[in-house]
């Protein structure tokens, strides 16, 4: 768009009230959020459908414990290196090209994982795959900040991340169902079909998002003027929930030693989420459920209820403007969860109760974490920030599956990686509350409004 453009942009005259603004804000989020939560979904499948691939792949390929599980953790090696830089290329040149290359990228290698035949071909293709991924997550954050002032994205980040929790209710049958009826269909192996079935998809959203969404407000053609110039107003005047770096540049961010903590805080988070993730289906494997269709089918009841936690505690969080008491909150309901899962072992109906518990927790964290430091980080370090706790973060995932996996192998009791997960959910909540300082003396309304036109 034009300076001439945008300058008589601002001119417009601003909608009257508050029920204008929320159809607005209701507009963009029915043009970008479905879109965002499906690519989401399809990453997050083929993040996690090595979990139940796993089941299979063991048996027929020379696959033990430790190697899965340091298969599983060198994805997010490949995704800490190339974090950053695909953050700060999305934007130089804008979400859809970014998109577009990763998403197409990591499609092609997702499905690619049906012909490793050895563990160096496995860790190689599952570090591929974080590499291609990288600046996914962290691109789709830094583009919310982009649209949404602080106030409204403790719930639009909470139903975008809702992904992972929808993924884990689908993919248990879906994998299941895969491994089970494919298995031995044109002479493949059901792990193959899962892989190919499951990372094509990618390749072909990431051709309709560049062709459907928008980089900016300001290139949004389903906008009218006057409403383009209410979001740009809106994030102008955003008012935040905690004391942050509002001035800083890229250069203090990376001396902000707070930075380094939230990114411990996302790396105790992260790898505690993820051990999980990888090793529920062996979880509820160990409670003698031995029906891959059935492992599949039990592992979604948890998370259908993380679902709707997620997003009720998302709502609550923007409501009430507070982020860091309700992230605490969350991390201790999943300690608790999982230490009556860890007294239940072997009560299935039990297990799965406080496991569904446990989840509404774990769900609930993350985008909590994420509304917190798009608000602790200023607009000019935004990009380079989220990449960088997110990259940093990220390395969790690479070690706590693979020390999860020695410590199952070892001790041949998954008792004690249980334990571990606990801790880490835990300790992140306390470095939280002692890193990040509510904002003082904000005045919040429950919704941006629109200033007076001139």
């Amino acid at each position: 768009m034009s300076t001439t453009a945008a300058t008589a942009e601002r001119s417009q005259p601003l909608p009257p009230n508050v029920g204008a603004v929320e159809s607005i804000y209701s507009k963009v989020n029915w043009r970008i959020l479905p879109l965002l939560l499906i690519a989401y979904m399809i990453a997050y499948l083929d993040r996690i459908n090595i979990g139940y691939a796993q089941l299979q792949m063991k048996q027929t390929l020379p696959f033990g414990d430790a190697v899965y599980g340091l298969g599983a953790g060198i994805f997010f090696v490949g995704y800490f290196l190339f974090e950053v830089p695909s953050n700060l290329l999305l934007e130089r040149i804008g979400a859809r090209k970014t998109l577009l290359r990763i998403m197409v990228l990591w499609g092609l290698t997702a499905a690619a994982m049906m012909f490793v035949t050895t563990p160096t071909q496995f860790y190689i293709a599952r570090f591929l795959l974080g590499v291609f991924e990288a600046g996914f997550f962290p691109g789709i954050i830094l583009y919310f900040t982009y649209w949404y002032p602080s106030v409204r994205r403790g719930q639009v980040i909470a139903i975008f991340m809702s992904a992972t929790a929808i993924v884990s209710v689908i993919a248990g049958p879906l994998c299941g169902a895969i491994l089970k009826y494919f298995d031995g269909m044109n002479g493949w192996y059901g792990w193959q079909w899962l892989f190919l079935v499951q990372g094509l998809p990618a390749a072909i959203l990431g051709v309709i998002i560049y062709f459907y969404l928008q980089d900016k407000p300001v290139d949004a053609h389903w906008l009218s003027p006057a409403e383009r110039n209410l979001l740009r107003h809106n994030l102008e005047h955003d008012e935040k929930d905690i004391e942050g770096e509002t001035e800083s540049t890229v250069g203090q961010m990376i001396r902000d030693p707070k930075v380094y903590l939230l990114a411990l805080v996302y790396f105790l988070l992260l790898g505690a989420t993820y051990t999980m993730v990888f090793w529920l289906p062996t979880l509820i494997q160990s409670w003698g459920v031995k029906d891959l269709l059935l492992i599949g089918i039990y592992s979604a009841i948890p998370n259908a209820i993380g679902i709707v936690g997620m997003i009720l505690i998302g709502r609550s969080s923007d409501k009430h403007h507070e982020r860091r008491w309700h992230f605490a909150a969350c991390v201790v309901v999943a300690a608790v969860g999982l230490w009556i899962t860890t007294l239940l072992q072997g009560h299935l109906v039990g297990s799965i109760a406080a496991l569904s518990f446990a989840v509404i927790g774990i769900a609930a964290a993350t985008p909590l974490f994420f509304t917190l430091i798009t608000e602790y980080l200023s607009v000019a370090a935004a990009a380079a920030g989220i990449a960088l706790i997110s990259s940093l973060g990220n390395l969790g995932p690479a070690v706590a599956p693979s020390i999860n996996g020695f410590i199952t192998q070892y001790t041949g009791n998954n008792t004690y990686s249980m334990y571990l997960v606990m801790a880490l959910y835990l300790l992140a909540g306390v470095i939280l509350l002692v890193t990040v300082k509510a904002a003082k003396g904000a005045s919040h309304g429950a919704a941006a409004t629109p200033a007076p036109s001139s």
